[in-house]
């Protein structure tokens, strides 16, 4: 048995439509949808990336317990920098079974120099990565050229003409991560 721990982006929280539409769309498993703390204090900027990581290892292991689920068995991602977290957290060694980065931010809008890679090479556990074809912190051929450096498998979808925000595709999102779930059992 696996479930799906969900992190949202920098400017959202854990209702972020498509967090909410995977929870949804992938019942009976469960999905677990956590907020960051300072977005949990009311904060609008993130904390460190230390902290933001241990708080997700706070919740990782609280969800497993909850859900009955080894921390092994557990699939983390989310959107954006909620994503980008649970990546590194993988790359430092927590437990993961896989990981969903949705809108992975490769780097800040306009500034492609200041890749986000160093810890790619750690992460040794299957990956879906599903990114917008117009998305500004990284476009499909630089995501392919990044995401090459990972030891795991690594699983690309592509929704077509859309940016980083991918508004309106939760369905897409949906069917694309259930899909990607239903090849890693």
């Amino acid at each position: 048995m696996t479930a799906l721990l969900l992190t949202p982006g920098a400017g959202s929280d854990r209702d972020h439509s498509s967090l909410v539409a995977l929870e949804k769309g992938l019942a009976p498993l469960p999905v677990g949808r956590f907020d960051f703390p300072y977005r949990k204090a009311g904060r609008k900027f993130p904390d460190p990336a230390p902290e933001l990581i241990a708080s997700l290892r706070d919740d990782a292991a609280t969800f497993a317990a909850e859900t009955g689920v080894e921390p092994a068995e557990l699939v983390l991602g989310g959107r954006s920098m909620g994503g980008r977290m649970c990546s590194m957290a993988v790359a430092e060694g927590m437990p993961a079974k896989g990981l969903v980065l949705i809108c992975y931010p490769l780097h800040p809008p306009g500034k492609p120099e200041k890749l986000r890679v160093e810890h790619l090479p750690a992460i040794d556990v299957p990956c879906l990565f599903i990114s917008g074809t117009r998305d500004a912190f990284g476009t499909p051929d630089e995501l392919l050229a990044a995401t090459d450096t990972i030891p795991g498998a690594v699983t690309h979808h592509w929704v077509d003409r859309r940016s980083h925000d991918l508004k309106g595709a939760d369905d897409e999102i949906v069917e694309a991560t259930r899909a990607w779930l239903a090849d890693l059992d």
